[in-house]
């Protein structure tokens, strides 16, 4: 990895971050507030949130064996995915790579903040190979997307080849985790301390439930986390969201018993879309979801919202001709699933 400050855009280097009436006196016991032009009634909400979050990043600390100084928090994923584009690439003359298919945001962010996207194609069995990766970059080239578990085809990136990728690549790495909860896989967040240019998305969204409050996270070194905080609004993250996620926080037993219900439902339903005349294959899955290669997968998704059941059709999706995702649901919304597809 080349040094920070060369991979930061120098304006952001040389930023001088908002400084809210909250930063000011951090550290420090206070009881009365006339910094803030704050209405004093109608308490709790009355106050501005903290802005770094730091009761939530600490329970995310303990939960994901982080530190704490490690741990951005963000208004959902797509906070964090917009980050490293604003902090690292310099519109109309950076670029980035990411894989093929992929999760769609990391392509609008690009087009978003004018910055060239470059994706490679996954082979056959929607794997790819650090030498592609990094044989798509140039000079300018200052990310690298990697979604693993992948979106849409929910299987797992070889860790060999991420790993590989990391150490031959001088920009930032980022691996997108958001479904790593329900793979075998361990989290590569484990290995920031090894690679300082390695950052790991994680979100409220999938395994904990909480989509609703839109709760992102980033693990990455203290620097990059500064980064992210100087460049970040003052007050991203609502009191809301970080009370709901503290309560969630405080049982991970019950999102233990979450994941365990859902992969039981995965095994199932795989096996039932495997006896459907329709269904020519299910491509395997290390997320709460799967893909499956219909015979008509238009005609399917139509039929089945005519019955009230939404899949994702992603059949113009590059290799994913003909596909469906399907999420995995309580057994209940799985069921009535199958049963109207057994009638198609």
């Amino acid at each position: 990895m080349i040094s920070l400050e060369q991979l930061v855009r120098p304006n952001i280097w040389s930023l001088a971050p908002y400084s809210s009436a909250r930063n000011e006196y951090a550290g420090r016991e206070a009881r009365v507030f006339l910094d803030a032009n704050e209405n004093p009634y109608n308490n709790p909400y009355n106050r501005y949130p903290d802005p770094l979050q730091l009761e939530v990043k600490a329970a995310i600390s303990k939960v994901k064996g982080v530190p704490a100084e490690n741990i951005f928090l963000g208004n959902g994923s797509d906070e964090a995915i917009d980050l490293p584009y604003r902090c690292f690439c310099r519109p109309g003359v950076d670029n980035v790579v990411a894989i093929e298919p992929t999760y769609g945001m990391y392509k609008v962010c690009a087009d978003i903040n004018d910055v060239e996207y470059r994706p490679v194609l996954l082979d056959d069995h929607f794997q790819i190979t650090a030498d592609r990766l990094l044989a798509a970059c140039d000079e300018r080239t200052k990310l690298i997307w990697i979604c693993s578990p992948n979106n849409p085809t929910g299987n797992n990136i070889v860790r060999e080849e991420i790993v590989r990728t990391i150490k031959g690549f001088e920009g930032i790495v980022i691996v997108d985790e958001a479904y790593s909860d329900f793979s075998s896989q361990p989290s590569l967040r484990s290995e920031l301390a090894k690679y300082p240019n390695l950052i790991v998305l994680n979100t409220m969204s999938k395994a904990w439930g909480c989509a609703a409050i839109r709760l992102g996270m980033a693990f990455a070194s203290k620097e990059i986390i500064e980064l992210f905080n100087k460049v970040k609004y003052p007050y991203n993250v609502n009191l809301l969201t970080q009370r709901q996620a503290l309560e969630a926080l405080n049982d991970p037993f019950q999102v233990d018993k979450w994941v365990r219900m859902l992969l039981v439902e995965r095994s199932r339903m795989i096996e039932a879309f495997k006896l459907l005349p329709n269904c020519q294959m299910v491509y395997p899955t290390d997320a709460n979801f799967f893909l499956a290669k219909m015979d008509d997968a238009q005609k399917t998704y139509d039929y089945l919202v005519d019955r009230g059941v939404i899949v994702r059709n992603r059949t113009r999706v590059q290799l994913c001709h003909n596909c469906l995702r399907i999420t995995i649901g309580t057994k209940n919304e799985n069921n009535e699933l199958i049963a109207a597809l057994r009638q198609m």
